[in-house]
């Protein structure tokens, strides 16, 4: 008699007897970092601890601890969506038929409406960072590369020299997000009555030129 093949092996399942049932360990990162973006966007980052999102879930706490980490590797799951999502809504506003100027100004236009749209769990992503030391997993790694990207290829054709380009994205990064920041918090009122967007623009514009 032949010897049969032996079976693929199974990805490793999430046991409880909770409400959810069972799911693989994708499955179960997945559902974790949906409900505590859910969390913070509508009750705000001090609302996410491990028991409130383990009972969210219906799973124990030591379920999450084993297939996701601690509270700082969920809080990366969550800023990994949104850093998907982010880049979505970029690449949504490039049209490749316009200038680069134009499709920069474009980001910025699109990078405020997202801000807007969920400042609590945009927050997140400088809120609560990893120890500076630390080394982002590759996923996140991956993750924040996307939308970082593609602000760098839309810029390309107007700074061609890399390093100089990389400096540009994150000075244009950083200043967006000082306005986004006061602007999403009421603040800005403080500085100027002009809109953010009006703002954004002139910064893109006058730095490129």
């Amino acid at each position: 008699m032949q010897d049969q093949p032996a079976p693929p092996p199974r990805k490793r399942a999430v046991r409880s007897s909770g409400p959810r049932g069972e799911h693989d360990r994708d499955g179960f990162v997945a559902l974790v970092a949906s409900a505590a973006e859910s969390l913070v966007r509508h009750e705000g980052f001090r609302a996410l601890g491990m028991r409130r999102l383990a009972s969210t879930i219906g799973y124990a706490p030591n379920s999450i601890y084993n297939a996701v980490g601690d509270l700082d590797q969920v809080v990366l799951r969550v800023n990994a969506r949104t850093l998907e999502r982010l880049h979505g809504a970029l690449e949504a506003v490039i049209d490749p038929r316009r200038p680069p100027r134009d499709n920069a100004l474009a980001l910025a236009d699109a990078y405020l409406v997202f801000v807007a749209a969920d400042p609590r769990v945009w927050s997140l992503l400088f809120e609560h960072l990893a120890a500076p030391d630390q080394p982002f997993p590759d996923w996140y790694a991956a993750a924040l590369a996307r939308p970082v990207g593609r602000v760098d290829a839309v810029l390309a054709p107007l700074i061609a020299e890399p390093a100089e380009r990389r400096r540009a994205v994150a000075a244009l990064w950083a200043a967006l997000h000082g306005l986004a920041s006061l602007s999403t918090s009421g603040k800005l009122a403080v500085l100027t009555p002009d809109a953010p967007r009006e703002l954004a623009r002139l910064l893109v514009g006058r730095f490129l030129g």
